[in-house]
């Protein structure tokens, strides 16, 4: 069961904000606000702004906490505040954290290059590896909030975040913990993290339009979005808020190209998670798409997803939210499952905006541009990564 979300990305700095967002179909991306920004290509980002670090965290902390761990113990506080929730006892130890994260702290990185490289100084803070490291943020939650079990990261690109929320479900689900904090974050837009991104070329210089015929690329974005998933008969008997259920996930892998994803993995992530939760395609009635806007991508999962769903594929209503966030890398799960709670429990579909022309390669309903009400008893959040790494997720309403 998940009873607990918070989030921080370009949308909103909180849970309500971003909601009303996706109703709205506003976009988050914009211009990038960097040092040295003048030297990239690529200029515009689902950059988190009015953010003072400062009004949030200590010296001490902020020493020790790069922008990413920053944003998942902001994610995590919303998450957990007023959940009822005592981890000082013997729920501690049956308690743990997996958080995805593809970049870790690639802030940190940047700075520290830079200070070594461009201003010549040969020494750095002692405090530069375990703020950078990927596991940073999952083992700051642990200590805040005494979580003893299960604890680490998951690094897949663009597939962290559903990794790991699908780990932290099978060990509620495999009996080694009762609760676990879950999710992912990500904060890559620095000059370097930029660059080594253009270097790719399939960023997008003005829009992400995932789905649309003139689609030109991705646009990376930051933030982090944190879940409480918890045991059903723990959490029904102490009359927890359900949000949502998590019934099924599976991963896949292509095996096939670095960077080029396969029909054929995507599909079979697809069917597992189907085939996992108990749900047969009539079942579900929106997908929350890994749409990133490059060519390759999306109509590569629109024929994975006919596939996977065969008639059914054209009742479906599938949409891309990273075209208001952009896309945040390993943290983009996370952010996404916000839209599927959204459409389980609120009825409300958020919608792909940006999309101007159809595409015969991509022609399904991808809710093109405004929210659409519908009531959806069943889901699947699909996330699919460079590695030909995948993962599914399947959720339905709260019981």
């Amino acid at each position: 069961m998940i009873t607990g979300q918070g989030t921080i990305n370009a949308l909103g700095h909180d849970i309500p904000t971003t909601l009303e967002a996706f109703r709205e179909g506003r976009c988050g991306i914009g211009p990038l606000e960097l040092r040295d920004v003048d030297r990239l290509s690529v200029r515009i980002g689902g950059q988190v702004k009015d953010y003072d670090p400062e009004a949030l965290f200590n010296r001490q902390q902020i020493a020790l906490y790069d922008r990413f761990t920053q944003f998942t113990l902001i994610a995590t506080k919303q998450a957990l505040d007023g959940c009822g929730l005592d981890f000082s006892g013997a729920l501690a130890t049956r308690s743990g954290v997996v958080f995805g994260t593809a970049g870790g702290g690639v802030n940190t990185w940047d700075e520290n290059y830079r200070s070594v490289y461009e201003e010549g100084k040969n020494r750095v803070h002692p405090f530069v590896v375990p703020k950078l490291m990927n596991n940073a943020a999952a083992s700051h939650v642990s200590m805040e909030y005494n979580l003893k079990g299960p604890s680490f990261s998951v690094a897949t690109a663009c597939a962290s975040s559903n990794h790991a929320m699908g780990q932290a479900f099978n060990l509620i689900r495999c009996g080694m913990a009762d609760v676990m904090v879950t999710g992912g974050s990500e904060a890559m837009l620095s000059f370097g993290g930029v660059k080594a991104w253009e270097g790719l070329r399939v960023m997008s210089k003005d829009a992400c339009r995932p789905f649309s015929a003139n689609r030109n690329g991705m646009v990376q974005g930051e933030g982090a979005a944190v879940f409480l998933f918890e045991e059903y008969d723990h959490a029904r008997a102490r009359g927890a808020n359900i949000l949502a259920e998590v019934v099924g996930f599976a991963m896949t892998s292509d095996a096939a190209d670095i960077v080029m994803p396969s029909q054929q993995g995507a599909a079979r992530a697809i069917t597992g998670a189907l085939t996992d939760g108990g749900l047969n395609p009539e079942d579900v009635c929106y997908i929350n798409a890994h749409g990133t806007g490059t060519a390759a991508n999306d109509k590569v999962e629109c024929a994975a997803v006919a596939h996977a769903f065969g008639h059914h594929a054209d009742d479906l209503m599938i949409s891309s939210t990273k075209s208001m966030h952009g896309h945040l890398i390993g943290g983009t799960g996370a952010v996404e499952l916000l839209a599927c709670i959204m459409a389980l429990k609120d009825g409300v579909i958020a919608p792909t905006i940006g999309y101007e022309e159809a595409d015969p390669e991509c022609a399904l309903d991808v809710v093109p541009n405004e929210a659409r009400e519908a009531k959806v008893d069943a889901c699947l959040s699909n996330a699919f990564a460079f590695g030909g790494l995948n993962a599914v997720l399947a959720l339905r309403a709260a019981p």
